[in-house]
């Protein structure tokens, strides 16, 4: 194995454990993943705006996915009304984040980028947004608006005692 490809197969790994070690902690994680042919998102696939700064996916304890041995997570997820069945190779995630826990592991490193003289692109910071919710359980509602942006509402819905 390469050294490009050690060092790409690590890295997808701590991608792995860090997914999996904020998704233990907060009950929810956030990815971005950039676009590729490689990334399924059923038949929605991906807007223009998600084609040039990635897609933004929540995953939850309580959801049903998998991440193989292959690096390739296999999940049903819920935009707007519609569920997409989603493949996810885990080379084309550039970021893994908890707005809760304000942490987030950012890479741009691919075998394409050590491969060229290029230099590597900038990734820019994720931000916590406001109004997102305090309680850990809850899991955001997705909307899509008339131009096929998905917006996310992180209203907290008060619990009757």
């Amino acid at each position: 194995m390469s050294d490009n490809n050690n060092a790409m197969s690590k890295l997808n790994e701590l991608k792995k454990t860090v997914f999996y070690e904020l998704l233990n902690v907060m009950g929810r994680v956030f990815v971005i993943v950039r676009y590729s042919e490689d990334v399924k998102v059923g038949t929605r696939g991906f807007l223009k705006a998600e084609k040039e700064n990635g897609l933004v996916l929540v995953f939850n304890a309580k959801m049903n996915f998998t991440w193989d041995d292959d690096g390739l997570i296999a999940a049903t997820l819920v935009f707007g009304t519609k569920q997409e069945d989603c493949l996810i190779p885990v080379e084309h995630i550039i970021a893994v984040y908890s707005p809760e826990l304000q942490t987030q592991f950012v890479t741009t490193y691919t075998a394409e980028v050590q491969n060229s003289s290029a230099p590597p692109a900038e990734a820019a910071p994720v931000t916590e947004k406001e109004g997102e919710p305090e309680d850990k359980e809850d899991v955001p509602a997705a909307t899509e608006s008339d131009n096929k942006i998905l917006k996310v509402d992180f209203s907290k819905k008060k619990k009757k005692k």
